[in-house]
């Protein structure tokens, strides 16, 4: 019984593989007889009375369709939407036609091993229609120019025998997906001509690539190219025409790379010597990038090109000036920011390079790095420059310590690096830290007097409690009009850390302090408006030595020591000031609207309307809000005694800020204080008459 029960079981199955097997092959009947009749241009024997597995270009195994080939035959129409129902097929070649329509659905074609549909006419890919391709080793699909625009296919990552991806000029766009690491096999990626955007995949790094093709994207792939230096199978690599920035990297591990295409990015630094002493490297292509440093030098059997917009030193080989070269370690360290590329250019880092000044004997005397958005580290090659006075790296993204080597620069006057990030030992003093007297013995070696303003956050660690801080080094050198100290430069920076801004530079952004530039005369004297070369709008007081008395140096000074130590949107903000010669200036932010004064007693003669009760009421509560952080708010109080409308200036909001602090007085005890009338007389209630 149980025998017989067997046979009959083992005959069902045989009728039901017998049935399926049918089945299948007459739904691969049914969607051959649906291609024959999409297609145009068909082979002729596909319209005869053969069946479909003797028709040209078909393979077949047990009547299923195993292999479509039919590259090169001038076909023309379209391919059924259920082609994916050719459930054992392994290879689809259908190339260098004219085909149109939906790009075929091959989802779930568990068999499929090879696609080939470049040069076509598809229109549009369908979402999800390399779903499950599981066994999936080559999709080559370069070359459809008619297709809409389309991301990047992530089911892909189920194909992870993938070992040729090639989709140049096909319209894709977006960002390359961080998935590469799902493709252990890929070999050549070969993805030029299309819209792609965005930064190379962090999951190329340690890739079996060999040939990388993402060149010629028309919005540009952008940031760097250090994922290279990870990627060892390289053999050839197309990058050119985009936008990536930063240094090329070392690539010595790229051991069988011959072809490196750069050409035509914004890529900046130093050409490696590795990448020159390459054995393996027959092509190499860097021309219209913003390289800099010495000029690259190849060996004789390799063809290397590098013209067009770079801005190395020279125009032969050779070394660059040790300025040069320290400026560019310098800038190596912070990643070598395309802003120093474009505008460091030749061997003479006294010839109009931007942010650096030099004295007579062109040596570099300045370097002002502020307000850049730097990321990167404080290089110890500041300390090859051996004349640097002033170096200002404040309000940039700096991390990492202060270089122990900034303490052996004999003419260093002034260190700035305060609002970066940084962190860490250092000798420079820390919060917390008592080596105050250190410095203090090292500075006055040099007869240079120091301040030091700092700005602290505890942080915790793993090892433990530590400090992020800013520093503000401020100096005086030799001594000017009147005994104050003053640099040859015109460079100086406030208490704060502020702008140094140079006397020429002033010069130049007032228009050589013309009439036509002021906007204000005073007692202290005139006041000209003005504008940086970063568009920052500003207000220059200036001060002769003629004028300058003991009362004025004195407000001159506590104006400047004053506006280091509050901050407040209410106040007039202090950029900066500089001392040169005859001459005392200070530099304040723009205020458009001018004085209260003006809008309130002369709108006629300055052709604006009246203030509105609404404005009135407005200032008014500015000039209190102002006024109350003075006296109760900031770290210590502070009495203005010459709040006048004059004094108090507007934007284009007709917002306030008080202006004029050089009577200012430190009020110890802000609940009680006494002190005498100053500034100008105006309306004063009956009870203010207290005296010093």
């Amino acid at each position: 019984m149980v025998l017989l029960l067997q046979t009959r079981l083992a005959f069902f199955l045989a009728l039901c593989v017998l049935f399926l097997s049918s089945s299948t092959a007459a739904e691969d009947s049914d969607v051959m007889s649906k291609l024959a009749e999409s297609l145009k241009n068909a082979p002729k024997d596909w319209s005869t009375g053969e069946t479909y597995c003797d028709w040209e270009g078909i393979k077949c195994v047990d009547n299923r369709v195993t292999s479509i080939n039919l590259a090169s035959k001038s076909l023309s129409g379209s391919l059924p939407s259920n082609l994916n129902s050719l459930t054992q097929l392994t290879t689809l070649s259908l190339q260098s036609n004219s085909l149109s329509g939906l790009f075929p659905s091959l989802a779930n074609l568990s068999f499929l091993q090879e696609i080939y549909l470049d040069t076509n006419n598809f229109t549009s890919v369908p979402s999800g229609c390399f779903q499950g391709l599981s066994s999936l080793q080559v999709l080559s699909m370069s070359q459809n120019i008619n297709l809409d625009p389309w991301v990047f296919p992530t089911e892909l990552t189920q194909a992870s025998s993938l070992v040729t991806l090639a989709a140049g000029n096909a319209n894709l766009y977006g960002s390359l997906p961080d998935i590469f690491d799902s493709f252990p096999n890929l070999q050549n990626l070969r993805l030029s001509y299309n819209k792609f955007s965005g930064f190379l995949p962090k999951s190329f790094s340690g890739s079996g690539i060999q040939n990388l093709w993402l060149n010629n994207q028309q919005f540009g792939l952008s940031g760097t190219i250090e994922v290279l230096s990870n990627m060892i199978q390289l053999n050839q690599v197309w990058l050119h025409k985009n936008q990536f920035t930063g240094p090329i990297p070392d690539i010595s591990k790229c051991e069988t790379l011959f072809d490196l295409q750069l050409r035509d990015n914004l890529l900046t630094g130093i050409v490696p010597a590795t990448l020159m002493s390459s054995t393996a490297l027959q092509n190499v292509s860097l021309d219209y990038n913003k390289l800099q440093g010495p000029l690259p030098v190849f060996g004789s059997n390799v063809r290397a090109t590098f013209d067009g917009t770079n801005s190395f030193c020279q125009t032969k080989p050779g070394p660059c000036d040790p300025q040069v070269n320290t400026l560019l370690e310098v800038a190596g360290a912070l990643g070598y920011p395309i802003l120093l590329a474009e505008s460091w250019e030749g061997n003479n880092a006294c010839d109009g390079w931007s942010f650096i000044v030099c004295d007579t004997q062109g040596k570099v005397i300045t370097v002002n790095f502020e307000n850049m958005h730097f990321t990167g580290i404080i290089s110890p090659a500041f300390a090859n420059l051996k004349s640097l006075k002033n170096l200002v790296l404040k309000n940039n993204n700096l991390t990492g310590s202060i270089p122990a080597s900034l303490l052996t620069l004999p003419q260093l006057q002034l260190l700035d690096v305060s609002n970066n990030n940084l962190f860490g030992d250092s000798e420079i003093p820390r919060y917390g830290e008592v080596n105050y007297n250190r410095l203090w013995r090292w500075w006055r070696r040099n007869s240079i007097r120091v301040w030091f303003e700092w700005n602290y956050t505890q942080w915790e660690s793993s090892s433990g409690i530590g400090w992020f801080f800013s520093v503000s080094w401020i100096v005086d050198g030799e001594n000017g009009c009147n005994g104050i100290p003053s640099d040859k430069t015109g460079l100086h920076l406030s208490e704060g850390g502020n702008v140094a801004i140079s006397i020429e530079v002033l010069r130049k952004v007032t228009n050589n302090f013309g009439e036509d530039n002021i906007l204000a005369r005073g007692g202290f004297g005139v006041v000209y408006k003005g504008e940086l070369h970063d568009g920052t709008r500003i207000a220059v007081k200036r001060m002769e030595c003629v004028a300058v008395s003991t009362e004025r140096m004195n407000e001159f000074e506590a104006e400047i020591a004053f506006l280091a130590k509050v901050k407040h949107r209410h106040l007039v903000s202090l950029l900066g000031y500089c001392i040169n010669g005859n001459e005392r200036l200070l530099v304040y932010e723009y205020m458009p609207q001018g004085t209260l004064t003006q809008h309130l007693y002369n709108w006629r003669e300055n052709g604006v309307p009246p203030l509105t009760w609404r404005q009135r009421i407005t200032i008014a509560l500015d000039v209190a809000r102002g006024v109350e952080y003075l006296h109760g708010l900031a770290p210590q109080s502070f009495i203005h005694r010459d709040l006048k409308p004059s004094n108090i200036l507007l934007g284009d909001d007709m917002r306030a800020k008080v202006a004029d602090f050089g009577l200012v007085k430190h009020a110890p005890d802000a609940n009680s204080v006494e002190t005498r009338v100053a500034g100008t007389f105006g309306y004063l209630a009956p009870e203010y008459t207290g005296e010093e």
